[in-house]
């Protein structure tokens, strides 16, 4: 089984994530996780915290040469922010400064100093930050470097942000070079320019604005997840990993809301055979029953306005219980573009463990093995 362990707060020396299950022999490319890392960082309506962080990722262990050794991998991600909060997020020693007893409103600041007891609500959202997904994209980026060698491909584009809405023709390459070329992530230049000046307004007022990302895999064989138990089915691993992202409120898959709108007939694809099984339509977004079924695997994710507020909100201070402003961390106007980054990296490694719980192996040989044997069986079903 793959899996992993993230860890560190957004103002401390650094975050760490731990990734166990790879197999031995997958050629590691450091500067493909430091350029994902890039992807996250950029966008338009980012916040300060992007001009002091440049974030490059360093292996500890696991790699050797180059290559995965089959053992335990640390990423580490330094915080360069650190030496000017050693003094307040200290392990050993604190100064108190920065403490914050005013909850901010869709954060988890209240909620988690009840659940663990903390005054100090300064120890909540250090570890509550977006900051905490840098780790996580570091991860993506490195299993993604297992199934690209199967022909497994991910792609991310950003739909709306706010009012304004992206709407391609088609999605092609010369789109997605458009797209990540973009500033918002959109692949219409028109379009990219209204929604620039949309950012503008809504900082203006103090505000902030989510909007929605989509994500699409291609290259995947039928038959990669389960559908004999519920906690094996792919849909409902990249639902709860994409679910598990700050500021996600909502996860669909291809037609998604928009069938319970229309008629089982506009709905269901038909299967169709032309040297080989597919779908006349994608409207399943390439999983049926909790399996991939050949087709293109497209993901949608709705991000919240990143809740703190340059016009504060109303709150309540804990020390005393009377009515404030909320307290106001550093923090973006809009973050849409870099949490197409981070949903791609979610579900990557979902696609990742998936693929390994069908085909793993213990190195890289026996895992093509099992896979070429696979392709070769159902290319004759």
């Amino acid at each position: 089984m793959l899996r992993f362990f993230t860890a560190g707060e957004t103002h401390g020396p650094c975050l760490t994530a731990i990734v166990e299950g790879m197999p031995s022999g997958v050629k590691i490319d450091i500067d493909k996780i430091n350029a994902e890392l890039k992807r996250r960082q950029a966008g338009y309506g980012r916040g300060g915290r992007m001009k002091i962080e440049s974030d490059r990722a360093e292996i500890l262990s696991g790699v050797r040469g180059g290559y995965t050794l089959g053992s335990p991998i640390t990423i580490r991600i330094e915080n360069r922010d650190w030496k000017n909060w050693q003094d307040i997020m200290g392990a050993e020693f604190s100064n108190g400064e920065k403490s914050v007893t005013c909850p901010r409103p869709g954060h988890a600041d209240l909620s988690g100093g009840m659940k663990y007891n903390h005054r100090d609500l300064r120890n909540v959202l250090e570890r509550a930050s977006a900051r905490e997904t840098a780790a996580r994209v570091a991860v993506g980026a490195l299993v993604r470097q297992l199934t690209e060698q199967f022909g497994i491909d991910l792609k991310s584009r950003v739909v709306r942000i706010g009012e304004i809405e992206d709407k391609p023709d088609v999605l092609d390459k010369k789109f997605y070079e458009r797209v990540y070329a973009s500033e918002v992530g959109f692949g219409d230049a028109k379009a990219e320019m209204e929604c620039k000046a949309y950012i503008d307004k809504i900082k203006e007022q103090g505000r902030t604005v989510g909007g929605v990302v989509e994500t699409v895999v291609t290259g995947l064989v039928p038959g990669i997840g389960s559908y004999v138990q519920y906690d094996r089915k792919l849909d409902a691993k990249i639902a709860f990993a994409v679910m598990s992202i700050q500021a996600i409120k909502g996860v669909e898959f291809g037609m998604g809301f928009e069938v319970g709108e229309v008629d089982g007939g506009k709905v269901q694809d038909e299967i169709v055979y032309n040297d080989g099984y597919a779908r006349a339509t994608n409207n399943a977004g390439g999983i049926e029953g909790g399996m991939t079924n050949g087709e293109p695997v497209i993901v949608r994710a709705a991000m919240k306005p990143i809740p703190t507020q340059y016009s504060p909100l109303k709150t309540v201070d804990i020390t005393n219980r009377t009515e404030t402003a909320a307290s106001v961390e550093r923090s973006d106007i809009c973050a849409v573009p870099a949490c197409a980054a981070v949903v791609e990296s979610a579900v990557a490694f979902e696609i990742a463990n998936a693929f390994l719980e069908k085909f793993g192996g213990d190195c890289i040989e026996d895992i093509k093995a099992s896979y070429d044997a696979y392709v070769t069986r159902i290319n004759n079903f």
